[in-house]
């Protein structure tokens, strides 16, 4: 998928708010309004998530390329001194007057000899040298491409996040005026979001109207903890049936910051928890003689609110 496809999702526009005599076809509207969104915004995030991928490996394709051109220089500052101690010692050797020398000297062979051994290293020290400044001139290529790549890639994830902001905004504007029409139809929407909570959130309300049996953590009936602990469980995160220990299982947020699969709890003594789930509203099992439900948080005494992951 070429980088610019990345963006190809169209944002669908909000519709214009229907009336307060809204009839069932305004219903039947905005639900399929919220659909399309998540749809998109479904769309929006596997593209998300495949620049991440391909950005990570951008990465480490400019760190090999910059380490390569590291070491190219590193070769090559090494074999420039190598050269230097050879040209000396044939200065030193040869004296200024290399003609003199050979004639003076008593193993004229010798001479003839060193200075053809020193003509022939200098010759591939100097082929050396020529192939790896090729070396290096074609590793900082790769390292400014590789850089290059990366960023191009990191900027289209920055325009591809501004496109998931807008369209969760939307669909959240569109969830919120269907289920002010009708309450229940919340419980039929598509849990958006792409953490862990979000995930166990989509679990966790496919168990609405299983029965409250004190104690139960699944798969058929559950408590408040139970339903918590079962629904993370699925998503790789253990927590404990226990609304006191869950309490201290993740980050402690303010409940205007609140996201899909955020844990709230009830009462001073935090005996109660649910999952919340938009619209100031909670998926939980409520008590004896109830079942799993969607409800507001505003009906309990809120005591806080902590993201597991």
């Amino acid at each position: 998928m070429a980088l610019s496809a990345a963006l190809a999702v169209p944002v669908t526009p909000l519709a214009p708010a229907a009336p307060a005599h809204a009839d069932p076809d305004d219903t039947k509207q905005l639900s399929e309004q919220a659909h399309q969104l998540a749809d998109q915004l479904e769309q929006l995030t596997e593209q998300y998530n495949g620049l991440k991928v391909r950005l990570q490996q951008t990465q480490r394709a400019a760190k090999v390329a910059t380490d390569n051109a590291k070491q190219q220089e590193k070769t090559l500052a090494g074999l420039r001194e190598k050269i230097g101690r050879l040209a000396a010692v044939s200065y030193m050797q040869s004296g200024p007057d290399p003609t003199l020398s050979f004639v003076a000297s008593q193993d004229p062979q010798a001479i003839l000899d060193q200075s053809a051994t020193l003509t022939y290293f200098a010759k591939q020290d100097g082929t050396q040298v020529a192939g790896l400044m090729q070396a290096v001139q074609s590793a900082e290529r790769a390292r400014r491409t590789a850089d290059e790549r990366a960023r191009q890639v990191k900027q289209l994830r920055g325009q591809l996040d501004q496109q998931r902001t807008k369209v969760t905004r939307l669909y959240e504007q569109v969830r919120g005026k269907l289920v002010k029409r009708d309450p229940s139809q919340l419980a039929k929407l598509p849990v958006v979001g792409t953490g862990k909570g979000a995930q166990a959130l989509r679990l966790a309300m496919t168990k609405i109207g299983r029965p409250y049996v004190w104690g139960a953590a699944g798969p058929e009936s559950f408590d408040c903890s139970g339903l918590v602990m079962w629904a993370y469980d699925k998503v790789g995160i253990n927590l404990p049936h226990y609304t006191g220990s869950q309490w201290n299982a993740g980050t402690h947020i303010p409940r205007d910051q609140l996201q899909p699969g955020d844990l709230v709890f009830f009462y001073s003594d935090l005996h109660h928890v649910g999952m919340y789930v938009g619209d100031g509203k909670m998926l939980h099992a409520p008590q004896t003689g109830d079942v799993v439900k969607i409800a507001p948080i505003g009906g309990r005494p809120f005591a806080g609110a902590v993201r597991v992951a």
